[in-house]
């Protein structure tokens, strides 16, 4: 034993001592830089994710990373401030159906979307200061209700988050298809193009995205106020004045005239339509680390510069629409604002409605990109508190939290195919989930109000309280007049992702307890078998039991004989590598097993030994006439154990590695079946013994 252990000798590596670190007494703890490590052969498709995503950031560049107030509303707030090209048209294409009559009513309900809206931003403004890590609904009702709250929220928010690039893609391409109809075949096929290119784009991190997507929203916002204004000039010179409307213009959803009847029912679902323009209001509370120092004040105003904008686009839209009679169109096509900037830009100036739709469909798919932000964010909060798996909290190289964009992407493209990119069937699923919490942020918020009693604590409780009774009605609404349009769905999914969170979380608490339990062998005294499945007799074979014995001297190569004919050949090829090798020179003949000589226990004495003792390398024949191959392998082990049951089996594996993925495809993948069937034996070690063609045998090992 010695004189085996005398053939390993431990290597350190030797730094120069302004790189060295920890303490000069000879610790063995030592800090190798990132320099030192210089990557080689580096490949295409690492070359082109390079192209794609940007090279990478290092960790202590990321508080470089965070964004002013200019790049944050672009970041966050194009969400609800694009959310006007469509939350006017949504709730008049349910009053119309009531007749051409009922669209005055919009006025009213615009008016409380807004005075909504206002009371929302304020509550979420107390939020800020006193989250200033984010994580928004999720977090507040967690800690200030209860886990089941939090987590209600978390599932409300993530389905939000799915339905907003939906939502928005789909009306994105709306806008596009207004200028231009004849692209409407292939509008789902434009979505897709669309919420690819926002993931690329996410993907190289939040600062990059910011950069790339203020210009398009700062034009959109400034070309919808234009548009509002000129309307107002407009109104204000003609003969009828600010205060008589035009007559509505022929709409396409009721050729015939009235559908519905005017009811309440009918005006609370308008009213539920008309507030997914509020949708996104709570995306600057779930990223204020984003922001930069001072977080919270930069957040807080950005958040109230994004209720004022939001507050007057959708209040001039609603009111413009009245006052000149735009009326929806089936499918908006085309969308209201369309007919709304086409009839206020006319003769030279026609090409300011092109100009509009550009922007709207710009800041329409930009608006994609606050559920980019925060959908990543929230989920790894989530998978930090173990609710989520936690590859979702993983950040990539360019500091963003790649699974959960990816895993975004996936979600609303499968929803944008199944809904056929149809904005009015989305609008439906929509607003329920961000509603939801809403409420429960603000009833977290209420009831730390009442328990902490900080300075101010009547008036922040009075606003926090307000918001939650007015959210609360609200999602009420949205989940009965919606309900049998599709809401249904959101009020399932919601039950069953907090479910799934509750599994993840019951697993995860499981294996920790494991990791806590589970035996530590001491194996200073233990033995150690070291086993090789053969295929082929050749170098590769060689290669694998070359390793094995610098672990151990007890070596069994295993070979899996399809027949009489086969177990001839490995007879004959065993005994040539033994006269040809010194890895296998002098070792024993060759022993061969079929299943009925395993026994189901362990032997009696040891004259009952499966094997006898071992002496390796000794090659093991296991007969298999039904053409298995990992099933022998694994019953030979398990017998192997229940005869040694104080030994360590390690399982030594010879696997080809391609140049290229696809080579791949034209292997068996026999290593990598039985490496995953071996997970499951207890005290069993696998290794994986790489091999590859010679030219990159030579390129690695420089």
């Amino acid at each position: 034993k010695d004189r085996v252990r005398n053939r390993y000798i431990r290597r350190r590596v030797e730094l120069p001592p302004e790189q060295a670190s920890g303490p000069e007494n000879g610790d063995d703890v030592r800090e190798v830089p990132m320099s030192m490590l210089e990557e080689k052969n580096v490949s295409f498709w690492q070359h082109a994710r390079t192209i794609l995503i940007g090279t990478p950031i290092p960790t202590e560049q990321a508080i470089h990373e965070r964004i002013g107030k200019v790049k944050a509303l672009a970041v966050l707030s194009s969400d609800a401030l694009s959310s006007v090209a469509y939350g006017t048209e949504a709730s008049l294409a349910v009053l119309i159906t009531a007749g051409y009559s009922a669209l005055t009513h919009n006025l009213l309900l615009g008016g409380t979307v807004v005075l909504l809206l206002a009371i929302v931003a304020f509550s979420y403004r107390q939020t800020i200061f006193h989250y200033p890590n984010g994580g928004g609904s999720y977090i507040v009702a967690k800690e200030n209700l209860n886990q089941h709250f939090g987590l209600i929220a978390a599932a409300a928010l993530l389905i939000d988050y799915v339905l907003t690039v939906s939502v928005s893609i789909a009306a994105g391409v709306d806008a596009l298809v207004s200028s231009f109809p004849q692209l409407a075949v292939i509008n789902v096929e434009i979505g897709i193009g669309l919420i690819l290119f926002m993931t690329i784009v996410n993907l190289r991190g939040v600062r990059e995205s910011g950069t790339i997507f203020a210009a398009p929203t700062y034009i959109f916002v400034g070309s919808f106020l234009l548009m509002i204004l000129v309307g107002l000039v407009k109104a204000a010179l003609s003969p009828l004045g600010l205060f008589q409307a035009l007559a509505a213009q022929p709409s396409n959803i009721i050729p015939h005239g009235a559908t519905d009847h005017l009811s309440a029912f009918l005006i609370l679902t308008a009213f539920a339509s008309g507030c997914s323009a509020m949708t996104g209001t709570e995306a600057i509370s779930n990223g204020v680390p984003i922001f930069k120092v001072p977080q919270a004040k930069n957040a807080a105003q950005t958040l109230g510069v994004m209720a004022a904008l939001l507050g007057v686009m959708y209040g001039g839209t609603t009111y413009l629409a009245w006052r000149f009679g735009i009326s929806p169109q089936y499918n908006s096509n085309p969308t209201l604002i369309h007919q709304l900037a086409n009839t206020l830009f006319s003769g030279p100036f026609a090409w300011f409605t092109y100009l509009f739709d550009f922007a709207t469909t710009a800041i329409l798919v930009l608006a994609a990109n606050t559920s980019f932000s925060d959908f990543p964010r929230i989920s790894s909060i989530l998978a930090r508190d173990d609710y989520l798996p936690h590859i979702f909290s993983e950040q990539g190289d360019r500091l963003a939290f790649n699974t959960g964009i990816i895993v975004l992407a996936s979600l609303s493209t499968l929803l944008l195919v199944i809904f056929h990119g149809n904005t009015e069937a989305l609008i439906n699923l929509y607003a329920l989930g961000v509603f939801a919490a809403f409420t429960m942020s603000q009833l977290g918020m209420v009831r730390r109000w009442l328990i902490h009693k900080e300075e101010g604590w009547q008036r922040g409780w009075f606003i926090n309280a307000l918001g939650a009774l007015a959210t609360g009605v609200v999602t009420i609404i949205i989940a009965v007049s919606k309900f049998d349009r599709g809401a249904w769905l959101v009020v399932i999914l919601i039950p069953l992702l907090y479910a799934l969170f509750r599994g993840i979380h019951h697993h995860y608490q499981h294996v920790k307890a494991i990791a806590m339990s589970v035996p530590v062998r001491q194996l200073g005294g233990v033995q150690h078998i070291a086993i090789v499945p053969v295929a082929r007799f050749d170098n590769v074979a060689l290669r694998g039991i070359s390793y094995a014995r610098a672990l151990s001297p007890y070596i069994i190569a295993v070979h899996v004989a399809m027949s009489e004919e086969d177990k001839i050949r490995a007879r004959e090829a065993w005994r040539t590598l033994q006269s040809t090798s010194k890895v296998l020179r002098g070792g024993p003949t060759p022993l061969e097993f079929d299943d009925s000589d395993f026994p189901t226990t362990a032997p009696i004495s040891a004259n009952d030994s499966l094997i006898g003792p071992l002496t390796g390398p000794e090659l093991v024949i296991l007969d298999s006439p039904y053409r298995q191959i990992t099933g022998p392998i694994l019953r030979f082990i398990d017998a192997l154990q229940r005869e040694y049951p104080t030994d360590l089996v390690t399982v030594i594996l010879p696997e080809f590695v391609t140049n290229h993925f696809w080579e791949s495809l034209l292997h068996n993948q026999t290593a990598l079946r039985l490496k995953f069937s071996l997970l499951r034996r207890p005290h069993i070690v696998t290794a994986n013994v790489p091999y590859r063609d010679a030219a990159s045998e030579a390129a690695a090992a420089q």
